[in-house]
């Protein structure tokens, strides 16, 4: 009795298969060889197959080797306008040396029989392709846990690397479908009705500038807008007063984002300051100032400006990839409206070494111009002028489009191009009439996809960094700051105190150096 039971036992233990799931062999990457089957089959027997999968599929996307080159011997027939069938993808495969590779024309031919028909082609390229963003996110991450190991990378740079390459991902492989008209229709009537409903005529983020607001209708959704002067006009000087105006706004409130590449946030906080309270940035700069100066400060300065939604980072070199996340990151948590940039040279690219500065600067146009499209916000962005400006006659100094610096991309990708013009910065100091033009600021809209061309008069009352609405003939007497030629700061009561000094002449040492044209900045 206890032999056959033992001898059953015996048995029982020879038929137990080992759980193979509790232990390690190793892992397969995610695929799906018969969905890759099928669908190169179906491109074979139905034509129009081939225009659904190639919005979707590149040929990387295929797990198995032989796959991705029948799929890149599809495209090579596609682009020269040939069918493609069982016989024309052997040829092509023939032409391209790479027949036997992928197992001669008895594999090509097995793969028409893996399928009847191309119902379902979306469906399965769309599987196809979530197996290769597995994998990819799989690569990735084993990329970023050996780099984390290693002691020689700096952590931060490793992020900006991770981030990048998950950007990169997204933006090379999950696009967007077409939209039919009647959707569209429905969108674009609602926003008419809206529009026609509204009390004020503004439709995107207010300028603050009645005048420019009637060119504009505010900065629209989705536009790139491109600011250009040439150093020490004003360019940040008017962007913070954009800014200002956009957070501040009585009805329409925006919440703003001030990327400053070339000054620090205190730097910007106190120019800010001086624009609300209406009190010298000089005196702000110091700290000298008086009683009642304070109390102006603090009521019309600091308690009105705690309050708005304005974010600025200072980071210096900051490159494509940061800027993206930090602006995702701004519009997911605090519901960002506008994105101004200061300025785009000093941006960094990809950091490719065998791309020059010309192709660096081409692709940061094209990603900002995608990063406002993909956030449904306008941006702006502040940029040099070149020196042809100066090399013009006498009398003829207003910018125009071919003075862009670095890059004719710039103007290309750009929705808007505004330049920033004054008279005194060339030592012009009286207009036709022969009055002063002290503050006198124009600025040309010299580009604008969905308006008018215009130019804009404004005056610039630096002495507290605020631009107003010019009304002609305004007297600033002269004790005023002259433009933007600012000497360095003494104590004002003659005296020196030994503090800091605020230097705020022709914009910064960078802006300064006598760069040429081809110069990285």
């Amino acid at each position: 009795m206890e032999l056959t039971n033992y001898n059953k036992d015996k048995k029982l233990r020879r038929k137990t298969v080992p759980d193979l799931s509790t232990m390690v062999y190793g892992k397969v990457p995610p695929q799906a060889k018969e969905l890759e089957e099928a669908v190169l089959g179906a491109i074979m027997l139905e034509k129009s197959a081939f225009d659904t999968v190639v919005e979707i599929l590149k040929p990387e996307c295929f797990y198995v080797d032989a796959h991705q080159r029948i799929y890149r011997a599809m495209q090579g027939l596609a682009i020269k306008s040939l069918p493609i069938d069982l016989l024309t993808v052997v040829e092509e495969l023939k032409f391209r040396e790479e027949l036997e590779v992928v197992g001669g024309p008895y594999y090509v031919t097995k793969l028409t029989n893996a399928v009847v028909s191309s119902a379902n082609i979306d469906a399965h390229s769309r599987i196809i392709l979530q197996k290769f963003i597995q994998r990819e996110l799989i690569r990735i991450s084993g990329e970023i846990i050996g780099d984390a190991y290693e002691d020689s990378i700096d952590v931060f740079d490793m992020l900006d690397e991770a981030e990048g390459k998950l950007f990169e991902i997204t933006n090379n492989h999950l696009r967007k479908n077409f939209d039919s008209i009647d959707t569209v229709l429905v969108k674009t009537i609602q926003r008419i009705e809206d529009m026609r409903n509204r009390q004020e005529d503004i439709t995107g983020v207010p300028t603050g500038f009645p005048s420019m607001d009637k060119l504009t209708y505010g900065w629209q959704s989705t536009d790139l807008i491109i600011l250009a002067a040439r150093p020490s006009v004003g360019k940040t000087a008017f962007a913070l007063n954009l800014a200002r105006s956009a957070a501040m706004h009585p009805t329409k409130p925006t919440g703003v984002g001030f990327f400053s590449l070339e000054m620090s946030s205190s730097q910007l906080v106190q120019r800010i300051l001086s624009a609300e309270s209406e009190i010298w940035l000089e005196k702000i700069a110091r700290g000298k100032l008086e009683e009642h100066e304070m109390k102006q400060l603090y009521k019309k300065g600091i308690e009105r400006l705690s309050k708005a939604p304005i974010f600025i980072d200072d980071t210096p070199a900051l490159n494509i990839f940061e800027l993206r996340a930090k602006c995702r990151r701004l519009k997911n948590k605090h519901n960002v409206g506008i994105v101004i940039i200061d300025y785009l040279q000093l941006m960094s690219g990809s950091g490719d070494s065998r791309s020059n500065r010309e192709q660096e600067i081409s692709k940061i146009s094209r990603d900002l111009k995608g990063l406002a499209k993909e956030l449904q916000i306008p941006i702006i962005a502040l940029s040099q002028l070149s020196r042809e400006v100066e090399k013009r006659k006498e009398g003829n100094k207003i910018p125009q489009l071919s003075d862009l610096r670095e890059s004719g991309a710039i103007e290309q990708d750009a929705d808007m191009v505004m330049f920033l013009y004054r008279p005194e910065y060339y030592d012009i100091t009286t207009n036709e009439m022969g009055e002063s033009n002290k503050g006198e600021t124009y600025v040309k809209i010299a580009k604008h996809r969905n308006g008018s061309l215009d130019t804009v008069k404004l005056r610039a009352l630096l002495h507290i960094q605020k631009f107003v609405e010019d009304e002609g003939g305004s007297d600033f007497g002269g004790a005023l700051p002259s433009g933007g030629n600012w000497k360095p700061v003494s104590g004002l009561d003659g005296g020196d105190d030994g503090g800091a000094k605020l230097y705020i002449q022709k914009g910064s040492k960078m802006n300064d150096g006598e760069f040429d044209d081809d110069a990285p900045f």
